[in-house]
């Protein structure tokens, strides 16, 4: 009961930071779009079309994130985690959808440059790394993949309205109007970077391939470790939404040991699991005649030489 309550605190304070996050970048872009046009500048309105992906991406977290904290029931047994996944999903394909607008309306610009308004793309930067900044602020406690991807986005936008304001500083002694189309590439083709790692860690996850940071091998052996295994095999290891993950495996026992012995060696194979973040494993076990030897070196692992 009080791991779920725990839980359930987790997630109603996510939700709030996504919440709060949302609220905050949506007032910023309503300005920055307007600034953009106000300040003739396409790394403003670049920027201003990111956040929009961000807000969108915020939104649909948000919703997803309350979504995410039902249970299981008969159509979804394992419970709704994976719904927080959606907005990762959709924020990268619209991220990328409007990088490409951005690329389309800035890479001509590099051929006939047109002068922006160098002190509003001043002001402008400066609003923007608080804003920005203060979004950022109060996500970087999230621990789940949507909190990760969103906080990860907002700091892109704090780096981002930092390079807008070098370029601003320069374009207030120097007349260097095609430094306006450059660094709006710059923050597309870098936004498309990290896009694309987030998108293929998205994938992986929906694809039930093993989480990031969790090796197979290293699981096997933590399972073989355990008093009383002999032997692992048909493992597999996936998660449900980059935080919570699931195992099941076939456990080989001797076939003497008694069903008490079972289930203590059960417990301690989920308690050595739970620092690779396995949350949820289903374990079968087999017998095996004789004592569990390792045959490549001769050590029984019940205890001795053989």
């Amino acid at each position: 009961m009080s791991h779920s309550h725990d839980g359930d605190e987790r997630a109603a304070a996510a939700e709030r930071r996504i919440g709060i996050a949302f609220f905050l970048n949506l007032a910023f872009t309503l300005i920055e779009a307007a600034g953009g046009v106000w300040t003739n500048s396409m790394a403003v309105l670049s920027d201003a079309l990111h956040d929009l992906g961000d807000c969108i991406a915020l939104a649909l977290g948000w919703h997803f994130q309350r979504v995410s904290r039902r249970s299981g029931d008969e159509v979804y047994t394992f419970g709704y985690r994976r719904f927080s996944l959606l907005s990762a999903l959709v924020m990268s394909i619209l991220l990328m959808g409007g990088g490409g607008v951005v690329l389309w309306k800035s890479i001509p610009r590099l051929f006939s440059p047109q002068a922006p308004n160098a002190t509003g793309m001043l002001a402008l930067a400066c609003v923007g790394i608080v804003a920005n900044g203060a979004a950022a602020l109060r996500m970087r406690s999230g621990r789940s993949l949507s909190e990760r991807l969103v906080t990860w986005h907002l700091l892109e936008d704090v780096l981002g309205w930092a390079a807008v304001l070098v370029v601003a500083v320069v374009m207030q002694f120097l007349r260097l109007p095609i430094l306006d189309p450059i660094l709006s590439i710059l923050i597309t083709v870098y936004v498309f970077w990290n896009v694309a790692k987030r998108l293929r860690e998205t994938l992986v996850i929906l694809l039930q391939g093993v989480p990031a940071g969790v090796s197979l091998e290293e699981v096997e052996s933590t399972i073989r470790s355990v008093p009383g295994v002999c032997d692992v095999h048909h493992v597999h290891v996936w998660s449900q939404d980059g935080e919570h993950h699931v195992l099941t495996g076939h456990v080989v026992v001797p076939e003497l040991e008694t069903p008490d012995r079972v289930a203590e060696v059960r417990r301690a194979v989920k308690e050595e699991l739970k620092r690779f973040g396995i949350s949820h494993t289903t374990l079968e076990f087999e017998g095996r005649s004789g004592p569990c030897c390792d045959d490549e070196v001769g050590v029984c692992r019940s205890g001795g030489a053989r």
